[in-house]
């Protein structure tokens, strides 16, 4: 809980703002461009794919995301940090995100929920970072030439930063496509979770009266889903990503829910696939977001591809096609599912409107649907957030 204090900064911050502008940290993507500047949070060598987020706020979720396993990410706004970090918004409790990039080192935290600077809790967490980065011209560079690597290294001495070293690394990286990274930071075993969606005042509710049982497939859940499913009134069970079928069915479910996650939709799809199909065949509700999302489309025979642009933000608008509402909406994914390849019986909810991509699908006479951004809100925006609610709604009409 609060203190009513604020703390001060960690007093072996590794920026200090760069003792006389020196370099302690370098970031080199694969095609040889280097971002020197101040490292922060642990030092070491990390490697991933470079991505950016415009969100302009929780980027302690963020950080915390599973889906940004195997990333390196860069704040396009400047101002990370200012918040501190407590320890009600963490999306997971062991971070998986490669690494940060920022504009600006972290400043002391001015909230009265902080319980440590940013770089505090980057550091007990081994994450590493780099600060002093002209953000924008690394947005430009990912913007229009496309993803690509990179390798961040940070050393408290400065020393260490071999451009031509570091590129090698990155270009050595074999990428996001063809990887499986569910099976990484997915549970090990099945476990119930009960705790519901945050308010203020009183912090995260308790289930106690449930009136539902969901499955939770975890590829990669981010605490705020679960939170939301149990604020619908279910009873939730997380199983790990490699379940089967029978596994899923056996615990009875009213409805199955298939998770966010990391990496290649159709690598995790190689084992999730059949037992999405199979959870389909049984006629139980199904509801599918982000990597769970795209591997319903695999699923139900479509296809899906690697995004020359990924979203990742949370300032997303969203045309529903039947009514043309729009909500804005958080995104975090770098796969997309081709929408030319939706066969007969699906059909396409919800577009994009920055790029017309396929953001939502719904199956014709069956309980399934699913939702490429996440509606949550954490972080971002509430507005798509009665996609929960429609889930339940019906969970309740196959039961009635």
């Amino acid at each position: 809980m609060f203190s009513g204090k604020i703390p001060l900064p960690d007093a072996k911050l590794a920026a200090d703002v760069a003792p006389q502008g020196q370099t302690t940290a370098v970031l080199v993507l694969a095609d040889g461009s280097a971002f020197r500047g101040v490292g922060i949070g642990a030092a070491g060598t990390t490697t991933g794919e470079v991505c950016f987020n415009t969100a302009m706020t929780g980027y302690q979720e963020i950080l915390t995301d599973p889906s940004y396993a195997g990333q390196i990410i860069a704040f396009t706004f400047p101002h990370i940090g200012n918040v501190g970090a407590n320890d009600e918004d963490n999306e997971t409790t062991t971070p998986v995100t490669r690494g940060l990039v920022l504009r600006a080192a972290p400043t002391e935290p001015s909230n009265y929920r902080a319980l440590a600077h940013l770089n505090t809790w980057l550091v007990r967490r081994n994450l590493i970072g780099i600060a002093g980065v002209d953000c924008r011209r690394l947005t430009r560079l990912i913007r229009d030439g496309g993803p690509q690597t990179g390798t961040l290294h940070h050393s408290i001495a400065g020393v260490g930063l071999d451009h031509a070293a570091l590129a090698a690394e990155a270009r050595a990286w074999p990428g996001l496509e063809g990887m499986d990274l569910a099976r990484v930071v997915s549970c090990s075993q099945t476990y119930a979770w009960t705790e519901t969606s945050w308010r203020y005042g009183s912090g995260y509710g308790q289930q106690t009266s449930p009136t539902h049982h969901v499955v939770a497939v975890d590829f990669g859940a981010k605490h705020n889903i679960l939170r939301s499913l149990a604020a619908t009134g279910a009873r939730v069970t997380v199983v790990p990503a490699q379940s089967t079928a029978a596994d899923v069915l056996r615990h009875k479910p009213d409805g199955v829910f298939l998770s966010n996650g990391p990496g290649d939709p159709a690598a995790t799809g190689r084992y999730a696939v059949p037992m999405i199909r199979d959870v389909i065949a049984a006629g139980v509700p199904l509801f599918g977001i982000c990597l769970g999302f795209q591997m319903l489309g695999l699923a139900l025979g479509a296809k899906t591809k690697k995004m020359f642009r990924g979203h990742r933000g949370a300032n997303h608008p969203v045309k529903e096609v039947a009514s043309g509402k729009v909500a804005i909406t958080s995104q975090n994914h770098g796969f997309m599912i081709d929408p030319a390849t939706l066969p007969a019986g699906v059909t396409a909810t919800h577009e994009s409107l920055f790029d017309h991509s396929l953001e939502g699908l719904a199956v014709e006479g069956k309980p399934v649907f699913g939702v490429q951004y996440h509606p949550e809100a954490s972080p971002g925006p509430h507005d798509a957030q009665d996609h929960f609610a429609t889930f339940a709604a019906m969970i309740a009409k196959r039961s009635a």
